[in-house]
């Protein structure tokens, strides 16, 4: 990277909560915010978000007429783009970029449209407008007023830091000085939830045995003998701008990306070549041992805590950084879940404090309380292996 990349701010909604006490507060709790809800009479395991958050989003949908008709993917995307705008000082009509991506995009309102086509063999004339991935990015350009680029794309589970890559190559490009990028994700479906259980990932009911204790999702547990991906939702975004600025949270300071060669639909290599190349590639101005610790993608998956875990230690060999996640407490947001693995990031640096996964006891992923955390790499890959790693310093 020529020039290191401001976080000017960062706004989210999660199951964490929305606001940064609430969310350091649930982020220093080993509960996790997991737990059951009932589709078509099948109980589930999925974080949602809090009412109180809930609440927020219906009020929008009553704050303009337009806003009724939109999925939550939208909503939740300019209720958090609201706030990171007005956290970073930036002003409605200003020009700046917009990046903001999902994985499944409108799901409920495409779900809704297309059963009521099932059943009458119509469907309501805003159907297309308002199930299309551009849409989110349009319609929070549309509330914002801004006058930069609008951009919305989808790729599967690294959306979100994604979009980062994409706005760090506009601003170093001096194309553009600001940008707003995230991801925002609504998948409690019954739909989606079915193919996950069709790709027998997914926890489920006969997952949870007594020596689990609470934690349905057990990611990053290598020990583990079952697949215990959980979906989640939410919405975050970030404010970027080119060079050192006061506010800022943290810089980007190394971007990295690539692709494995596919070998299932849904798989990665056994050993994450992807990962040890986008890792690669962000490190490459900073000596190893400078990382202080990784946010893993790490799903809760067998294949994908394990192989994400073989290209850190090809990668760092045996001087690991400290390894977390925060899977085991949110759920797989999709296409958001990069992005909101930066906000767990940035609050590490922020308060010093390694947030750990509760159930893993390895002592190479404590935290040496007199090491200062100011180098967090963030890890994301979407199905087929596209992997992105993004380093975030004080």
């Amino acid at each position: 990277m020529k020039t290191k990349i401001a976080i000017t701010s960062l706004a989210s909604l999660s199951p964490l909560g929305d606001t940064p006490d609430a969310i350091w507060n649930n982020y220093l709790s080993p509960k996790t915010l997991i737990s059951t809800k009932d589709f078509n009479g099948q109980s589930q395991f999925v974080a949602t978000i809090p009412a109180e958050i809930r609440k927020g989003i219906d009020a929008l949908r009553k704050e303009d007429v337009k806003y009724k008709a939109l999925d939550e993917t939208v909503l939740m995307a300019i209720i958090t783009s609201r706030k990171a705008m007005a956290n970073a000082g930036w002003q409605q009509g200003d020009d700046f970029g917009i990046n903001i991506g999902s994985s499944r995009g409108a799901t409920q309102l495409f779900e809704k449209y297309h059963q009521e086509f099932l059943e009458t063999g119509k469907t309501s004339t805003l159907t297309s407008p308002t199930t299309t991935l551009g849409n989110i990015s349009s319609w929070v350009a549309h509330d914002l007023k801004s006058k930069g680029p609008e951009i919305s794309h989808s790729i599967t589970c690294s959306t979100a830091l994604h979009a980062v890559l994409n706005a760090v190559a506009w601003l170093q490009s001096g194309m553009a000085t600001k940008f707003l990028v995230g991801g925002s994700e609504a998948p409690l479906t019954a739909f989606t939830l079915a193919q996950m259980q069709a790709l027998k990932i997914y926890a489920n009911q006969n997952y949870v045995l007594p020596e689990h204790g609470e934690w349905i999702c057990r990611a990053f547990d290598l020990e583990k003998n079952k697949n215990s991906m959980v979906l989640g939702e939410g919405a975050a975004m970030a404010c970027l701008e080119l060079g050192e600025r006061e506010n800022a949270l943290g810089y980007i300071t190394g971007i990295g990306f690539a692709t494995d060669e596919l070998e299932h639909n849904i798989s990665i290599s056994d050993e994450a070549i992807c990962f040890q190349k986008s890792m690669a590639m962000a490190l490459q101005n900073i000596p190893l041992d400078d990382v202080d610790v990784i946010v893993m993608h790490a799903p809760g998956t067998l294949k994908g805590d394990t192989s994400e875990y073989k290209a850190i230690q090809q990668l760092f060999g045996s001087n690991l950084p400290m390894l977390t996640t925060n899977k085991w407490k949110v759920g797989h947001t999709f296409g958001a879940s990069g992005i909101l693995s930066m906000e767990l990031a940035l609050m590490m640096i922020q308060h010093n404090t390694f947030i750990g996964v509760p159930y893993i006891t390895n002592p190479v992923r404590v935290q040496n309380p007199e090491r200062v955390i100011k180098n967090v790499l963030i890890n994301a890959v979407g199905f087929g292996g596209n992997a992105v790693s993004v380093l975030v310093s004080s």
